[in-house]
């Protein structure tokens, strides 16, 4: 089994050797790198040069808009895939359909997009949507169904709870159709991915909960003749040694202010997430017990929201651990790091390596020329004798 490594762009407030927070209706953190379009392009770029078969970019008021910010950076770019997070009922089904069949023809085929119903009811007020969190699943159940059916070349006459289009015709069907990432812990949105997700996307638990998880949504999708790939975010911190890689996240914890836990545990607590909810119960607020399986670290989530977990060790550990997430039935992999630009060096370099040596990924970059001059040292060395 051939994995697959994405990465993430920092939208969110932007980048830096600290923890940026936000998202679930917190605020981000300072960062000291903008999330501008030149920064941004360099961290695309790494991912692209170091093997990454696509980022990810969020969506929400705490972060850039994911349209536009990939659109731009699909331009600076040359191979990488953006896997695009939106909100369903944010805009219409029809309209959806069409900018991704634009995005993908005019990118020749680099979209892929992360649906996301919304987690935050205050949140979703403030884009004029005032929809219960059932029923935001509910509305997106009937978007889905739209938007594939348009993307099928079908003409759409539809009436449902939420949503009415009537001969509705799509004139860029996108070549090829993007594939939907859908994440979400609650019964309502195991059913809705089963119907509709090619991708399940989960958040970084331990192995023995991803694995509950996995058997949850194969059997609801099995229900619906239907069968779904895989995929977990977190982040990463990964060294040459587990020393070096746990004094790494020693300092970003110590850069971490007690009282900013606080305040961002509270706001947490608020969200109507039951993936948040389980991130928060990996670590509860505490600082003295983050290592809750073995290279498995939850000190990221101490102020961030959505993802909170990193694989910390050395570059053979966290290699070992995505084996045994592998060995679950994760095929796919959403990673990032603080910072993203040298943590998609320090894990394309250090871990992807070890993983093609195991067979589990394969280097799909065109081949690059050798250059036929010495080494520097070998060089160096010959003069000195």
């Amino acid at each position: 089994m051939a994995l697959k490594f994405h990465w993430f762009l920092p939208t969110n407030g932007g980048d830096g050797r600290h923890v940026v927070g936000g998202g679930h209706g917190v605020s981000a953190g300072t960062s000291g790198r903008p999330a501008d379009v030149a920064y941004l392009t360099q961290v695309a770029r790494a991912a692209e040069d170091n093997g990454f078969a696509a980022a990810l970019t969020p969506t929400g008021a705490w972060c850039e808009d994911a349209w536009l910010s990939t659109a731009m950076l699909s331009q600076t770019t040359r191979r990488l895939n953006f896997l695009v997070a939106f909100r369903p009922g944010l805009i219409s089904p029809f309209l959806a359909a069409q900018m991704a069949g634009t995005f993908q023809n005019l990118t020749e085929g680099r979209l892929l997009l992360n649906v996301v119903t919304g987690g935050e009811s205050h949140e979703q007020r403030m884009y004029g949507d005032h929809l219960d969190k059932d029923a935001r699943y509910a509305r997106c159940d009937e978007f889905l169904e739209i938007v594939r059916r348009l993307w099928a070349g079908e003409t759409v006459n539809f009436q449902g709870e939420h949503l009415h289009v009537e001969a509705a015709t799509l004139g860029q069907i996108p070549d090829p159709v993007p594939e939907i990432y859908f994440g979400g812990s609650s019964p309502a949105a195991g059913v809705v991915a089963a119907k509709h997700a090619d991708v399940y996307l989960t958040w970084g638990e331990p192995p023995a909960a991803v694995a509950e998880k996995i058997a949850w949504i194969r059997g609801l999708a099995a229900e619906q003749g239907r069968s779904i790939r895989f995929g977990i975010r977190m982040h990463t911190i990964t060294r040459d040694t587990a020393e070096e890689a746990w004094a790494e996240a020693d300092r970003l914890l110590a850069g971490i202010d007690p009282a900013t836990i606080a305040k961002v545990q509270q706001g947490l607590r608020q969200s109507e997430s039951e993936g948040q909810r389980r991130m928060l119960d990996l670590h509860h607020g505490r600082t003295d017990e983050l290592e809750i399986y073995p290279n498995v670290w939850a000190g990221v989530g101490l102020v961030r929201g959505g993802a909170g977990t990193a694989l910390v060790g050395s570059h053979e550990q966290v290699a070992d651990r995505i084996a045994e997430y592998a060995s679950l039935g994760i095929e796919e992999f959403v990673l990032s790091a603080y910072p993203h630009l040298e943590g998609a060096y320090w894990f394309g370099e250090g871990v992807l390596p070890l993983l093609a040596e195991r067979g589990l990924w394969k280097d799909e970059r065109p081949r690059r020329r050798q250059s036929a001059t010495s080494p520097f040292v070998t060089a160096g060395l010959a003069t000195r004798r």
